[in-house]
């Protein structure tokens, strides 16, 4: 018992919010009568927060830094208004519209990594900035109005599906076999990091934490490939998600490009004084968070069905508020792409649960707010504590 005390000390930041998101998601069940579990509610959930998800993947990396993104928001409206321009009124082709629009994207972040990094603004002001002038960029390129329809082959990014391969009548055959695959895979990882930590005497947990711990995340895994299964299967939405979380979470593990973004956050003058090119990496964490934000404006868009001037309002707040739930610190140097994921998975099980229980949106932004009032306070009084 006191060694799974310890475990829990030792990682009550990650646990912490795993927790909260059951307990959360426990309390919606029981108040919704199951509503919420159903196969239909859950689908649902993915294809509307999915780009939220996608949101907070790129901005766990800038608040890891140290710095803010106020602009995603509006870079979100701009890009799906790019992408109706092309696609609707000058019929470029969805391939190529895609491929302009992550471009533009990715030059936004360059425009605005620039003047944080190598001109020395602080990004709440550029991003601040970034917020009003590509909302106005939005609002000139579309008129004022909204661009409808898009064709269907741009719809399928965020309401596409996996097709069964199997040819399932009544249950997504596919989607069990990916599932059951997934958790082959993660029990070979658990175990093969578990063998190298004992091969170079590493101090691990006992066993049958391991055990429990990975029976836990297989059941959920399973039951959760399970309900998709019995409406359409798996959305094209959760595809691009797990990519990225993969991506990212390797990227920020086990590469030399995670570290640099870790140190600059958590000590820029020491980054510097190591050797490490601060300016450089703060730069190209923005880059890749235009990029992010352009590919979560087309998925919007492509969710809406429409680009619209009023598109991506508020998205900034949602995403920043699932990275600080998730425990990234407001200092820099601490956060993870799973922390993220959940506190955005814990934004969007409260926006789903509190509608169908017929909340007010008055209340629920009252709610928001103190959850994440909360949260950075859960944070600020393990800092102190430790």
């Amino acid at each position: 018992m006191q060694t799974l005390i310890n475990l829990f000390k030792n990682n009550l930041r990650e646990y912490g919010m795993i927790i909260a998101l059951v307990l959360i998601t426990g309390l919606f069940w029981f108040l919704t009568d199951g509503v919420n579990f159903t196969p239909l509610n859950l689908t649902n959930l993915i294809l509307q927060n999915g780009f939220i998800l996608v949101l907070a993947v790129g901005m766990v990396l800038v608040i890891i830094t140290g710095n803010i993104d106020l602009s995603v928001g509006s870079v979100v409206a701009f890009i799906g208004a790019v992408a109706g321009v092309l696609i609707i009124n000058m019929n470029v082709p969805v391939w190529l519209a895609v491929i302009i629009a992550i471009i533009a994207g990715a030059l936004i972040g360059v425009w605005q990594g620039f003047w944080i990094s190598y001109v020395g603004i602080p990004s709440f002001i550029v991003t601040l900035a970034g917020m009003l002038v590509f909302r106005g960029l939005t609002l000139w390129l579309l008129d004022g109005q909204s661009l409808a329809p898009f064709p269907d082959s741009f719809q399928s990014i965020s309401s596409g599906f996996i097709p069964d391969l199997f040819g399932g009548a009544n249950l997504h055959i596919f989607t069990i076999v990916l599932s059951v695959i997934l958790s082959l895979v993660l029990v070979y990882l658990e175990f093969n990091k578990r063998r190298t930590q004992l091969q170079y005497n590493f101090e691990v947990a006992p066993l049958w934490t391991t055990i429990v711990k990975l029976a836990l995340l297989l059941l959920a895994i399973n039951w959760f490939a399970y309900q998709l299964a019995q409406n359409k299967g798996i959305p094209t939405v959760l595809v691009i998600v797990i990519v990225l979380i993969v991506l990212y979470t390797f990227i920020m593990k086990n590469t030399v490009m995670g570290r640099h973004i870790y140190a600059t956050g958590g000590n820029k003058k020491a980054a510097d004084l190591s050797g490490i090119k601060t300016k450089r990496v703060v730069f190209w964490v923005f880059v890749n968070n235009g990029v992010l934000a352009a590919l979560a404006g087309l998925m919007f868009a492509a969710r809406l069905n429409s680009a619209t001037p009023a598109a991506g309002n508020m998205l900034e707040l949602d995403a920043i508020a699932a990275v600080f739930i998730g425990g990234a610190s407001m200092a820099g140097g601490v956060g993870t792409v799973i922390g993220a994921i959940v506190g955005g998975l814990v934004m969007g099980v409260m926006n789903n649960g509190m509608s169908l229980i017929g909340i007010g949106i008055d209340w629920q932004q009252f709610i928001k707010g103190l959850v994440l009032l909360i949260a950075v306070g859960f944070d600020v009084y393990n800092k102190n504590k430790g």
